[in-house]
């Protein structure tokens, strides 16, 4: 028993730590060279893999999905709202 239950824990912190935190703001500055975006909060995102920021602008409100690899917060999705 004691081992499904371990089991059932580390399943559910695992795929909790899958899905990513959420950050929603106003992008400030876009660094191009660096594959990176500041929201007005101070925090920056540099991106994952195959995520794009060709189509964001200054001021524009978006929805960033994101883990914390290596001290830095690697978005894996950016949805313009």
């Amino acid at each position: 028993m004691k081992r499904v239950i371990a089991a059932a824990a580390i399943l559910a912190f695992t795929t909790g730590a899958a899905l990513g935190a959420t950050d929603t703001g106003k992008v400030v500055k876009i660094d191009n060279a660096n594959d990176a975006i500041t929201l007005e909060d101070g925090k920056t995102f540099v991106f994952a893999e195959g995520v794009e920021a060709d189509t964001l602008k200054i001021g524009q409100t978006v929805e960033v999905t994101y883990d914390s690899k290596q001290g830095k917060l690697v978005a894996s999705k950016i949805i313009a709202r």
